[in-house]
């Protein structure tokens, strides 16, 4: 009896070590399948497609042992790459993330069609194809940004308008503070123009990594690796205060109030929307010089980090201002 258990223990063993060597073989095959099925216009079997991507959640989900059990900010942050030019940057970006345990990528309107299946991509993604294959594309960034609170924009230059500026280590700090709250987004823009003022004015805060300045063109998937990497050590960090920006954030929210549910992007453009219209009315702004008012009361708003109460209080001050300029003599009589 002693030697038949022997021998199936055995039996048992050498199948285990059969299916492992399978199982890399296998797992080229099927990448190099995709590689050159996408080049020529062909889909991978949905069998294959079963065996790689079935048993996880990309959009959820983080591979990194040190982090599957964190969730918080490694699952509740997106990074956005608007119109990148090149698929082989958006594969090296995916292959950013996967190292620093993210997986929420976000194409805005790529240039190139179907990125996430573009041979270059998957080359470059070089292993990170999982995160790669579950990003989302949307037509614009405020699609993007939808259901986000709180969003950072990389920008190559530092700007004189717009939302506060920080280097990457201290808008880490305070993402790590705000991802508390509910969603956040860093926001990247194209390889060739960046992101335009527009697209930074939608977003809360700047980020810009302080490179050489006689030299300090970064590759787009090299910017999203440094902002990465500074989220996880701010992530991981046991150090509740281990950013300054992280205490101002705070401080703003209240001196120890209890602070109530953010406001997410889409509803705080709407206020802009609103407030701009309301101002317009009072002849405070005038449409055809505007100069710069705008611009500096979206930079006033964002310090202060606005709770959804907060939106609609002064969207309850613009539908007052715009009853009241509708009427004769504008004094509600």
């Amino acid at each position: 009896m002693h030697g038949v258990s022997s021998e199936m223990r055995r039996a048992a063993r050498n199948a285990q070590i059969r299916a492992a060597s399978l199982r890399k073989p296998c797992l080229r095959f099927i990448r190099i399948h995709a590689q050159f099925g996408a080049a020529a216009g062909l889909a991978l079997p949905y069998a294959f497609f079963s065996l790689q991507n079935a048993t996880v959640d990309h959009t959820h989900y983080s591979s990194d042992p040190a982090v599957a059990e964190l969730r918080g900010g490694f699952t509740s942050t997106r990074f956005v790459l608007v119109e990148p030019s090149h698929p082989g940057n958006v594969g090296a970006a995916a292959r950013a993330l996967k190292t620093m345990g993210f997986s929420r990528l976000v194409l805005v309107s790529p240039r190139v069609a179907h990125v996430q299946s573009d041979p270059e991509a998957i080359a470059m993604a070089s292993g990170a194809d999982d995160v790669l294959a579950s990003a989302h594309v949307v037509p614009t960034l405020a699609e993007a940004l939808s259901g986000v609170h709180w969003s950072v924009a990389l920008t190559a230059r530092l700007r004189e308008y717009g939302p506060p500026q920080w280097t990457p280590r201290a808008a880490a700090g305070v993402a790590r503070e705000q991802a508390g709250h509910g969603e956040i987004a860093l926001v990247f823009g194209n390889e060739r123009t960046g992101l335009s003022n527009e697209d930074v004015e939608r977003c809360s805060a700047l980020a810009h990594i302080p490179a050489n300045p006689a030299y300090s063109s970064l590759n787009l998937a090299q910017a999203v690796q440094v902002l990465a990497y500074e989220l996880r050590t701010a992530y991981l960090s046991a150090d509740e205060a281990s950013s300054a920006a992280s205490a101002v954030a705070l401080t703003a929210a209240g001196q120890g109030e209890p602070v109530g549910p953010r406001a997410a992007s889409d509803e705080i453009e709407s206020m802009f929307a609103h407030l701009e219209s309301a101002l317009v009315a009072l002849d405070f702004l005038d449409p055809a010089n505007p100069k710069k008012l705008m611009s500096r009361l979206r930079r006033l708003f964002a310090r202060s980090g606005l709770e959804r109460e907060e939106v609609n209080i002064v969207r309850g001050i613009a539908k007052h201002i715009l009853l009241k300029t509708k009427r004769p003599g504008g004094d509600g009589a």
